[in-house]
């Protein structure tokens, strides 16, 4: 383990837990950098079948480490390199979630193949609270899965969406609980390893689709973020986070 990213192999999974339970797992740009190398890792080797991505302690993933984030261009940076390799990675990927998936802890999942939450998991996508858009391709990927009128409550209004609503709407593959969920997605991760690899390889890109629609569409979010992050809304909302008030937004 290494600055808050913990990479186990097991029997042909490559498992990625974010281990920084003290700060709800909040990503920083040193851990998007593990995250990336571990899934370029996992992509290259012919051993690796699946890769299993979870969260220790009480949740998944806070988000971005806005602290982090907002110290530089680096953040940045590193957030959309991983989000550009789970947008392409060529394996199978499981993910645990407990707790709180905030932001990218929720965007992320769109690019994996089985989602499995505890009861506990809620899952909340602020951007526009913060004063910028929505990233990892969620902007196309959330109303193709959960339908024009969820994703606008989540991704608009920011309002959290929980496991049992996630579960139908069909951004979870199921609910299990607490206390057997890491062993559950680790049992299906392994399922892969016992599957024909081409024709799983062949399945999983006529499921994922046309794949240069969805990395435009991750650069064009990509760009308004950066823009929007150096605007004055964002300015302000972050600086309200920090202060712990509302924010005031002109409309002028």
């Amino acid at each position: 383990m290494s600055d808050g990213v913990e990479i186990v192999e097991r029997d042909g999974v490559l498992e990625i837990h974010i281990d920084c339970p003290e700060r709800k797992n909040a990503l920083t740009a040193a851990m998007y950098r593990i995250m990336t190398a571990a899934l370029a890792d996992a992509s290259a080797r012919a051993g690796i079948g699946a890769v299993l991505i979870a969260g220790k302690g009480d949740a998944f993933c806070a988000g971005n480490d806005l602290k982090d984030f907002t110290q530089g261009s680096q953040g940045g940076e590193a957030a959309f390199a991983f989000i550009r390799a789970i947008a392409r990675f060529d394996k199978p990927i499981v993910a645990a979630v407990q707790g709180l998936a905030v932001g990218v802890g929720t965007t992320m999942l769109f690019h994996c193949d089985l989602v499995y939450a505890a009861p506990d998991a809620r899952f909340i996508t602020p951007f526009v609270n913060l004063g910028i858009v929505p990233e990892a391709g969620s902007s196309l990927l959330a109303p193709a899965t959960l339908g024009h009128a969820k994703a606008a409550a989540m991704l608009l209004l920011g309002e959290p969406m929980d496991a049992d609503t996630a579960d139908r709407v069909g951004l979870v593959t199921a609910i299990v609980p607490a206390e057997r969920l890491l062993d559950h997605a680790r049992g299906k991760a392994a399922l892969f390893m016992s599957k024909p690899p081409q024709a799983l390889a062949a399945t999983r890109r006529l499921l994922k689709g046309d794949q240069a629609v969805l990395l435009e569409r991750i650069e064009e979010e990509a760009r308004l973020f950066a823009d929007m992050l150096d605007a004055a809304e964002a300015q302000e909302a972050f600086a309200a986070f920090f202060e712990k008030r509302p924010p005031v937004f002109r409309r002028d």
